[in-house]
């Protein structure tokens, strides 16, 4: 499949912000990307949160008419949150959609560049390991895991992204129907690789534009051993697939 021809004016933008436990978070970083992109709508994505986030939420709903609220049954993972945010926002028209996480280590600041980088691209990743772009506050021991989990999904799959794990980003509606939702059930980190492989091996045009990660200043991170087991694992099935030629060889990003 070839690009979508990005258009230079991205229609209307509607942010996904996954919540679990995100009651002191919510509030700041909804106020923070308003002002941001005051044009964009935004949808919180509640996992049934024990500490009342999905009540907060439907606050911030009812004062706001450009703040939605989607409340599922329970915690079920990031990946498939953001699955049912893309599948809510393709249902109502909306032509962009946007990752950003709740804890304040995306900084809305940074969403007008990304969006004005669609305008040559159909995924534009906002990217802590391209020049420019740069982490604050994480301990050294977690960077170099970052960083050298990015390498190793650059090696087994051959794609030339710089921070395909990261979770700060902005799709095309074109690409989500481009790349197939359906069969998708990775998570976390692998959740990221997965999309941003799918988008390559369709041909289609990923940006990185540099952005300042900072590291999350009131709740728990929701990483585990589990999820950076299965990141592992799957970016090897994955490498290991395309070099016996059972999937699509992905392309070298455009710059």
């Amino acid at each position: 499949m070839t690009s979508t021809e990005p258009s230079a004016e991205p229609g209307p933008v509607a942010v996904i912000i996954p919540t679990y436990n995100e009651r002191d978070n919510l509030e700041p970083i909804i106020g923070r990307v308003r002002a941001a992109v005051p044009a964009a709508h935004v949808l919180i994505v509640d996992d049934n949160s024990p500490d009342g986030t999905g009540e907060i939420a439907d606050k911030l709903s009812a004062a706001d008419p450009q703040i939605h609220v989607l409340h599922r049954a329970g915690k079920s993972g990031l990946g498939t949150a953001y699955i049912a945010g893309f599948r809510w926002g393709l249902d109502h028209g909306y032509d962009v959609l946007v990752e950003q996480d709740a804890d304040g280590s995306h900084d809305p600041a940074d969403l007008p560049r990304m969006l004005a980088a669609l305008a040559g691209a159909d995924l534009v990743i906002g990217s802590r390991y391209v020049p420019g772009g740069t982490v604050v506050n994480w301990p050294k021991s977690r960077e170099i895991l970052s960083r050298g989990a990015n390498i190793y999904v650059r090696m087994m799959l051959g794609i030339g992204v710089h921070d395909a794990t990261a979770g700060f980003r902005a799709y095309r509606a074109g690409t989500l129907h481009a790349i197939g939702l359906d069969d998708v059930d990775s998570q976390g980190y692998c959740f990221q690789v997965d999309l941003t492989l799918r988008t390559a091996e369709r041909g289609l045009v990923i940006r990185e534009v540099p952005i300042t990660f900072t590291e999350r200043a009131r709740g728990a991170s929701k990483m585990s051993q589990a999820v950076v087991a299965e990141a592992l694992w799957r970016v090897a099935q994955w490498g290991v697939a395309g070099r016996l030629g059972r999937r699509r060889r992905p392309s070298r990003q455009k710059a």
